[in-house]
């Protein structure tokens, strides 16, 4: 075999390795803020081929970290194997020692890494200590996809905020409900049921006072099994109108929900608020008005990386409008609503949505009699 073709060889191995490790690390998204959700596999070289030996990804809460895991489940088999990780390995002292002592005691021989991590704290710290360690370090196999699922983390580290996605339910005739914020039932249960999902891997859902109020909504994970993936909800309510026998304040003492104000003055509403178990949070506001970027850095401060947008047309406009909409669910319905139905976007036709130049077309699935777009920044 020739140069060039065992370099190939070596490249596809280790694609179909990273493959791995990202599938496992998906498996957090959701559940491991505010550390990003990494997967792991060591690998070991046999005279029959390569052999898994160990798999690990982040655990809910952040710890152990997916390398950690997978190194404990290999054992005496991770000296001399490869180790591929789908982001640097930490090298600072937090709650736990760095990962890169962990993969240095275990005498890994090689290192695959996605992408470097832009915490401050590691940024190429982690690769280097590997290297003066004598472990050959291989970076960017499979990197485009490690920033998609990582994206909440890097969103987090560069710009201060989570990633943001919105969800948004059209009829065919581009309405999202009925006129009087009236819900009107716009896609059927296999959507439905992909939304939950969506929940599932979402750190937080965001919606808006008008939406809890009109809808009351519990924004929670409802498919079978999964009733602790439910993210934060978070409600934008500036006047601190949530009704106290809404569903969502009756639930939150078994799912976090946040509130947030700009009102310095309702003491006994937060009071009230508090007492059955939401946590009450101010940021700005100014005529009325929620400041949004400071809400997803007051977010993003908490720990979430990853938020999704479930809210009415002012909200959801009013993001789009400010550029703080990362990704986007578009679910579109075969059904018509009719001239009572009123506009998926606030004082925006959807095609603000569909063909904003910094959104591209990424991915279509089906689900049921409905379409699903995923659209995300170029």
């Amino acid at each position: 075999m020739n140069q060039g073709a065992a370099t190939a060889g070596v490249a596809s191995v280790d694609l179909r390795f990273m493959e791995l490790a990202l599938a496992l690390g998906r498996r957090g998204l959701g559940r491991t803020w505010p550390n990003p959700a990494v997967g792991a596999v060591v690998v070991r070289q046999e005279a029959d081929g390569a052999v898994i030996v160990g798999r690990g990804w982040t655990q809910p809460g952040g710890r152990p970290h997916a390398e950690t895991e997978a190194i404990d489940r290999a054992g005496a088999a991770a000296r001399g194997a490869t180790l591929y990780v789908t982001l640097e390995p930490c090298s600072h002292h937090g709650r736990t020692p760095p990962c890169v002592d962990a993969i240095i005691a275990a005498g890994i021989g090689r290192v695959v890494s996605a992408l470097e991590d832009p915490n401050p704290q590691v940024s190429g710290a982690g690769h280097q200590r590997l290297r003066e360690a004598g472990i050959a370090i291989s970076v960017g196999v499979g990197a485009d996809a490690a920033r998609a699922v990582h994206a909440g983390h890097i969103r987090r580290m560069r710009e201060k905020r989570p990633q943001v996605m919105l969800k948004l339910a059209v009829s065919a005739d581009g309405k999202a409900g009925l006129s009087g914020r009236r819900p009107v039932e716009i896609t059927g249960e296999p959507a439905r049921a992909r939304v939950h999902r969506m929940r599932a891997m979402s750190d937080a859902v965001l919606t808006g006072i008008g939406t809890a109020a009109a809808d009351d909504p519990l924004l929670t994970c409802r498919l079978p099994g999964m009733a602790d993936r439910s993210p934060v909800r978070v409600v934008l309510d500036s006047k601190l109108r949530l009704r106290l026998d809404s569903r969502l304040v009756a639930t939150a003492r078994e799912i976090p929900l946040w509130v947030v104000t700009g009102d310095p003055a309702a003491g006994d509403r937060a009071q009230a608020l508090q007492r059955a178990g939401a946590e009450v949070l101010r940021v700005p506001a100014g005529d009325g008005s929620l400041d949004l970027a400071a809400v997803l850095t007051h977010l993003a401060e908490r720990g979430i990386t990853r938020l999704m947008l479930e809210a009415g047309p002012i909200l959801a406009a009013a993001m789009l409008g400010a550029d703080l909409v990362d990704e986007v669910a578009l679910l579109r319905s075969p059904k018509n609503i009719g001239r009572d139905g009123i506009d998926a976007l606030e004082g925006l036709p959807l095609a603000a949505l569909t063909h904003a130049p910094r959104l591209q077309l990424i991915h279509s699935e089906i689900a049921g009699e409905d379409t699903i777009d995923f659209l995300a920044r170029r």
